[in-house]
């Protein structure tokens, strides 16, 4: 069936333009394109049989070598060469503006513009998926049963000289405008914002620029008249790899410097025309390899490969967004990444301190339990309550932010990306993935001490406050309605404590990447220093005062943002949800053990033993799943941004079985030394 629906669109007539020639492909492609474009087997079987109809029918080889002729000697191929598969300079939301109109009102294609006919011929989305498959043993073979073997008598040698000097001069001038665009780009504010050398110094990127002009007058030259010598592309390969290592050390700077969308856009676009320029003076400096032959196709299959990825992802709205926000969001996790290294403890004088922070922070909570059940008895406007409880969460969350104390559901975003990092560069090893199961379950057991530490300081601190609230006003603070309403939200199987569970962690998820995102604003807009030279500021309390403060916030701006931030959210959620009409409320481990405690208090201990376990129980598996929830979805995306193969980590698995196995102790208290 396959070979004759080749056959079919080969005998057809189609007129001797450009425009003939782009319906040829068109019915070509429809024709051959497989089923399934995940099938190796099935792009073999389309390379091979379309090479056995070449190889053994004379006028079809030559419809096929006159269609491709006429088709790239009668279009502008330029853009196809710098544009598909390369972002735009237009920059991240226009582009994402473009595409979005894209799928709505597409573009009118131009059958002058190999581009257009490109997207036109390669119009679905997986055909660069099976256009890579199959050997290129069989492309080979395609490739010399069309252009190889001698021509037919209507198609005389200097024509298809002509058609390889069009394709050449095109390729040529591609090279100038990538070279051009680079020269710019490596000059944009953005970049040298983070790499200053590149203007106090001789630019690689203006350099490359120069170069590739003499290359291709070069190569002119030698068209012109062919007894001089042809120029090889060494010089212009080391001013490249030179260009890649300012990047690569823009995207280190970035790290500590602080980034943006523009920069992390600017970067991936001059990698890409990089790559670009790359790939076509490979195809133009084919023909000096030992094997030209091989040499040529294989470096046309790559890139005939990415250019009709490129296109086919033209009008993607997913794939720019995907790509930039992943890049960015790796530089906002390297911010979670230095944090979270804190909240990992391994020796036993860090896990006491991590004891004593978390008992500070379950010392706090029990005061905030108390003043978020006092706020409940008040009537206000739905915005005034939503604000008081958000400042009563976001204030008690800052406030243990500034004396150092720990609330255990905020470790997992931080610690997160820790651990993704170390995933990343075990890449499987056996000793480095030793270490990575040891940071692990120092992360667990730091976990382990948190929780501990909130839940066993916030129930007694919730009863102590209850006592004397009731000493002091005459009745207890929570009335024995609510206490019993209070008891049926922690049960995991009377209310819905765990799915509201899974959204705090979501919550604190989101903390976690604001907090990375305020670092890296810190750093980015250098707020450290704006604050440091405010005049009033130091004239206000003293220059080094001033000095201190402003390095204070530096380091601890994106924590202090999260914690208020995380406050809004958790007091949010629940109005937000009657506004909608959606069962959407939050359960914080360590806010529902003194909500717990509170309500055990008003009851007088009077609580049946099945209420008990239940509601402990509840407890527990609101903890668990605050932090499966929050750590799996910070690991993700950490793993996503670094782009590391989550299959590194199956090895790390089962070393982690083995050490629950042997010693268990250690994943809730730590050696000895």
């Amino acid at each position: 069936m396959l070979k004759t629906d080749m056959i079919t669109v080969l005998e057809r007539p189609y007129a001797n333009t450009p425009e003939g020639a782009l319906r040829f492909f068109i019915s070509l492609v429809d024709a051959i394109r497989p089923s399934d474009p995940h099938s190796t087997e099935a792009a073999t079987a389309v390379f091979t049989t379309l090479r056995d109809i070449a190889a053994g029918n004379e006028k079809h080889r030559t419809t096929l070598r006159c269609q491709v002729q006429q088709l790239f000697r009668g279009t502008q191929q330029v853009s196809l060469y710098t544009d598909a598969g390369i972002l735009p300079n237009s920059g991240f939301f226009s582009e994402l503006w473009r595409r979005a109109m894209g799928r709505i009102l597409p573009p009118v294609p131009d059958a002058a513009r190999l581009k257009d006919c490109f997207d036109a011929v390669f119009h679905d989305r997986d055909d660069h998926v099976w256009l890579a498959a199959g050997p290129l043993e069989d492309k080979l073979a395609l490739w010399d049963a069309v252009f190889s073997m001698a021509a037919d008598s209507e198609i005389d040698a200097s024509n298809e000289e002509r058609w390889q000097l069009h394709t050449e001069a095109q390729l040529l001038e591609a090279m100038q405008v990538l070279a051009t665009r680079i020269g710019a780009m490596g000059l944009e504010p953005e970049l040298t914002r983070v790499q200053p050398r590149i203007i106090e110094f001789e630019s690689p990127f203006v350099h490359l620029n120069a170069e590739v002009l003499r290359f291709t007058e070069a190569w002119r030259a030698h068209h012109a008249d062919p007894s001089t010598e042809h120029e090889d592309e060494l010089h212009m390969m080391v001013l490249v790899d030179q260009c890649r290592e300012v990047i690569a050390r823009a995207r280190r700077n970035a790290a500590s410097e602080g980034t943006s969308l523009s920069l992390t856009y600017l970067l991936v676009r001059t990698e890409q025309c990089l790559q670009r320029l790359v790939q076509l003076t490979g195809v133009l400096c084919a023909r000096f390899q030992p094997d030209m032959r091989r040499a040529m196709v294989d470096r046309w299959v790559r890139l005939t490969h990415d250019l009709v990825q490129g296109e086919n992802r033209r009008h993607s709205v997913r794939e720019p967004f995907s790509r930039l926000t992943g890049l960015l969001a790796l530089r906002v996790t390297e911010n979670s990444h230095r944090t979270g290294e804190h909240y990992i403890t391994t020796t036993p004088a860090e896990y006491a301190a991590m004891w004593r922070s978390a008992a500070g922070g379950g010392f706090v909570v029990g005061f905030m339990a108390l003043i978020k059940l006092l706020l409940g008895k008040f009537i206000f406007a739905p915005f005034v309550y939503v604000f008081m409880h958000s400042m009563n969460y976001s204030l008690g969350f800052v406030l243990m932010h500034i004396l150092n104390f720990t609330l255990a559901t905020k470790q997992p975003a931080m610690t997160a990306a820790t651990i993704a990092k170390s995933i990343d560069q075990s890449e499987g090893k056996t000793r480095d993935l030793h270490r990575l199961a040891d940071l692990v379950v120092a992360m667990m057991r730091s976990q382990f001490a948190a929780i501990a530490g909130n839940v066993a300081v916030t129930i007694p601190t919730a009863i102590a406050i209850a006592f004397v609230y009731h000493w002091i006003i005459g009745h207890p603070a929570m009335d024995l309605a609510k206490a019993q309403h209070t008891l049926h939200d922690l049960s995991p199987i009377a209310s819905l404590a765990i799915p509201h569970a899974a959204l705090t962690g979501i919550l604190l998820f989101l903390a976690g990447l604001l907090s990375g995102f305020f670092d890296n604003k810190a750093a980015y807009d250098r707020i450290p220093e704006r604050i440091a030279h405010l005049g009033w500021l130091r004239r206000l309390i003293g220059p080094q005062r001033a000095d201190r403060f402003a390095d204070y916030i530096g380091r601890n701006l994106g924590s202090l943002a999260g914690n208020f931030l995380l406050g809004i959210m958790l007091a949010s959620l629940a109005p937000l949800g009657d506004f909608l009409g959606l069962p959407l409320d939050v359960r914080h481990v360590t806010l529902s053990s003194a909500n717990f405690a509170l309500a055990l208090t008003s009851l007088n201990f009077h609580i049946d033993p099945f209420t008990l376990v239940e509601t402990l129980a509840g407890i527990a598996l609101v903890g668990f799943t605050n932090l499966s929830v929050s750590f799996a979805l910070a690991l993700w995306v950490a793993l996503k941004a670094r782009g590391a193969d989550i299959t590194a980590s199956q090895g790390l698995i089962a070393l982690l079985l083995e050490r629950v196995r042997k010693e268990p102790a250690r994943f809730f208290v730590p050696p000895p030394s």
